[in-house]
């Protein structure tokens, strides 16, 4: 069963508190997601290393309840 997209941004938001989060459905499967990820936090971080925040905090869910995603990241 594919994750939700709500459930997508919760994760993220519980690791990265003052994200901002917006989840887009790419192909109206519920397995294919953009994600626009906007936080303070990523102040300082390389590129990489912000997409490497978010990934951590979707954990094992990415490549398994979460097929694809698509990131952006912002620093807000």
């Amino acid at each position: 069963m594919p994750m939700a997209a709500d459930d997508i941004a919760a994760a993220i938001r519980d690791a990265i508190p003052d994200a901002d989060v917006v989840i887009t459905d790419l192909a109206g499967d519920g397995d294919h997601y953009a994600a626009l990820v906007t936080s303070a936090s990523f102040a300082g971080l390389s590129r990489v290393k912000q997409h490497k925040a978010v990934y951590a905090a979707l954990g094992d869910r990415m490549g398994g309840v979460l097929h694809a995603l698509q990131l952006t990241t912002v620093i807000a």
